[in-house]
């Protein structure tokens, strides 16, 4: 199947108290182009975040908006200096002896002077968080993706159906390209009658002049290039994956075949049926931008 390179993904989870979202954004783009914004105390998993995002898109810009909130208070760890509290036990200690004081030095004390209890808050497991962010994240590309497949779907119906109609218009330029032939010859065995009155009519000249005529205007090679590269758009389309880019070159093709027909036919009919599949597959070309 075929996917858009527009879409939209999210996904949110709790990790050891923390709640990790991931916001996944893509729009149009010739080459992939992925951008992160994540706090920066976790800068450390946006690396780990590319990768993952690289292994799953092929094209366009991505944005990878990436936010965690601890539930509650955060982690903290209490740790004794112990040097300060030997410090200040003994400054107690020997005050207690110079002055003959009974009152006994406690904990509650202690715990009341500076620099006894440090605080701090507790050490991340980096691995483990760049972990817990990417599982969110493949959560977030599965929504993403999703939403991208029914999107490139949506493209797909639309292309094949612009593509059966330039169908349709080369088989209405491939039946009226002979009759301009014939309509060419009746007309100059006409102007030839009219010319030469009584005259007898060379048959062969007449013969000659179609036969340039018929070569000049014929477009049989360009409408049997033309259904070869609706076979090919059809093809791809149904292989499926990033063929975007492929596409966009065969759509050049389509083009050329068109441009190629119109600047042979010299008939009011065949030019309306060429100006038809030109529009066709301008709106095919604009599709295919769409396409990963």
């Amino acid at each position: 199947m075929v996917k858009s390179m527009t879409g939209y993904g999210r996904a949110e989870q709790v990790f050891r108290g923390c709640t990790i979202t991931v916001e996944l954004r893509a729009v149009n783009n010739r080459y992939l182009d992925c951008s992160v914004r994540i706090p920066r105390l976790y800068i450390f998993a946006e690396e780990a975040i590319k990768a993952r995002v690289k292994g799953s898109i092929s094209r366009g810009k991505v944005d990878v908006f990436v936010t965690l909130n601890s539930v509650g208070a955060e982690k903290v760890q209490v740790t004794v200096n112990k040097p300060a509290a030997d410090g200040y036990y003994a400054a107690l200690t020997q005050l207690a002896g110079d002055y003959h004081l009974s009152d006994e030095i406690s904990v509650s004390l202690l715990s009341r002077f500076p620099e006894v209890l440090l605080a701090e808050k507790a050490e991340e497991d980096v691995e483990q968080m760049a972990q817990d962010i990417c599982s969110v994240l493949d959560q977030a590309l599965t929504d993403f993706d999703a939403m991208r497949t029914r999107e490139g779907e949506k493209l797909r119906e639309d292309i094949l159906s612009r593509a059966a109609a330039i169908e349709e218009k080369v088989s209405l330029v491939e039946t009226r390209s002979p009759q301009t032939v014939a309509e060419y010859r009746a007309r100059l065995e006409a102007r030839m009658s009219e010319v030469l009155a009584n005259t007898q009519i060379d048959s062969a000249r007449i013969l000659t002049e179609a036969a340039l005529f018929a070569d000049k205007v014929a477009v049989d090679e360009e409408t049997v290039r033309l259904r070869s590269h609706i076979g090919q758009l059809r093809e791809l389309l149904h292989q499926g994956g990033a063929v975007g880019r492929k596409l966009d070159f065969l759509i050049q093709e389509f083009n050329r075949e068109a441009n190629t027909i119109g600047s042979k036919c010299c008939d009011i009919e065949i030019s309306r049926q060429v100006v038809d599949i030109k529009g066709e597959i301008e709106k095919i070309r604009e599709q295919i931008q769409n396409l990963e």
